[in-house]
Order: C-alpha cells, then structure tokens, then sequence
C-alpha cells in the first residue's frame, strides 16, 4: 500500500492522488493501487519556519510514522519544500520514502543533453534551501525567475492555486514561464506543486504528460510511486 503525506498544501496532495487514478485509467477498479493519503495540514509552514528545523522535522515524522502504523510499504511527500528534511526524515522512518528532486533529476537526465539550461519555478524557499540544485548543478545549468517575477508572479500564482482561484493562478504565472523560455531553457521544472494546477487545470491529462516544455514533478513522482507498488506487488 502506498502512504502518501499530504496537506503541503491540500490541493496538491489531491493533484498527487488525482495523478495516480489518471495513470490507471481504464482499468478495472480492482487494477488501481491501494494508497491512504494522510492530509496533514497541521505541518508547520515550510517557508515561514526555516528556522524552526526539528518542530518541522518533528511534524513531518509524525506523519511518516503514521503511514508506517498503517501498514504502507513506502511513502511519498507530494511537497518539494519538504524535502528539504528528507535526509533526517529518512533516517527516523523504516519504509522507504521516495525523493522527488532526485526522481525528477532522473527524468531529466534520460531526456535532455550535458549543460542543458532547466528553468525552475518553485517557492523562495526551495531556491534558496538548494533542494533542486544540488542535484542539478553538476550536469545542468539551473535558472530562475528575477526577484521580481518571484515576489509578482510566481508567489502570486501558488497563493492563487491554495486560494482555488485556478484561472488567476495560470494567468499570474505566465510572465514566469515567458522568462525562462527567452533564456532559451529547454524544459521547465514545476517545483512547487501547486504550479501543475496553475499549467494544466484547464489543459487534458494527455496533454500535460506529453508536454514538451514542463516538468512536473507530481506526476513524476505518481509514476514512480506506481512502478514501485507494481514492482513490490504491494498489498
């Protein structure tokens, strides 16, 4: 069984779960993996207590630990901030937690050349805790957005997407996307998991796996945790 710690923020722990039911489409209901989401919303805020490393931590484990109770085989965080614990997490958790940052690394890696310039939109608090970029920087060069476009457009949009304004989220996000392609990127990395909400709300599930230009790490993230359930024939 899948566990999956939720709640960072709600919307994209219901992206996560919508992905996974997305990939298995058209299979008998009995064929879809058995997964528990734990939506614990009650994890402090990521961005406003940096500081406050162990209560996070603490928080965080909780969560793990009681997917673990539950008897899930493995877990998956559908928040790229926290992954910023994932070392610690890892260490207080006995099931597997899978890494999304290096997940999302991989797929890169499979598709793009050496050197390849990779946009990255995701909250000021993974561009600075660098937990896309150590990673990337040995084989990528990483770009974000100007602090302007930060504070104006990206932070705007994943407010918007928490809000459920939807539209506005794609709206705000758009001079974002328009930065980085200028800057001749070749793919940009969604790196915050409400953004896959601003692209694609109004876009078919087709078309947002097949995309081109965005990665996006929920649905990365929901392919690996399938292959793993398959792989392990969980129950």
């Amino acid at each position: 069984m899948i566990g999956i710690l939720g709640g960072m923020g709600t919307q994209a722990g219901l992206d996560f779960c919508s992905k996974l039911a997305k990939i298995n489409r058209g299979k008998a209901d009995q064929k879809y993996p058995l997964f528990v989401l734990y939506n614990k919303s009650n994890i402090p805020d990521r961005k406003q207590n940096l500081k406050k490393y162990k209560k996070i931590l603490k928080s965080l484990e909780d969560g793990c630990k009681f997917l673990q109770k539950n008897k899930c085989k493995f877990i998956s965080m559908p928040c790229n901030t926290a992954h910023y614990w994932y070392k610690d997490l890892k260490r207080k958790i006995k099931i597997p937690i899978l890494n999304m940052p290096e997940l999302v690394f991989k797929n890169a890696s499979k598709n793009l050349k050496k050197n390849s310039k990779i946009g990255l939109l995701a909250t000021e608090t993974t561009i600075k805790t660098n937990i896309y970029d150590r990673y990337f920087k040995d084989k990528f060069e990483l770009l974000t957005p100007s602090k302007k476009i930060q504070i104006n457009n990206v932070n705007k949009s994943i407010k918007f997407v928490k809000m459920g304004r939807t539209k506005e989220a794609e709206k705000a996000l758009r001079p974002a996307i328009e930065y980085l392609l200028k800057e001749n990127c070749k793919k940009i990395i969604l790196g915050c998991t409400e953004l896959p909400i601003a692209v694609f709300a109004y876009k078919s599930f087709k078309k947002a796996k097949l995309s081109k230009t965005f990665l996006d790490p929920n649905l990365i993230l929901a392919e690996a945790s399938m292959k793993k359930y398959l792989n392990n024939s969980y129950e």
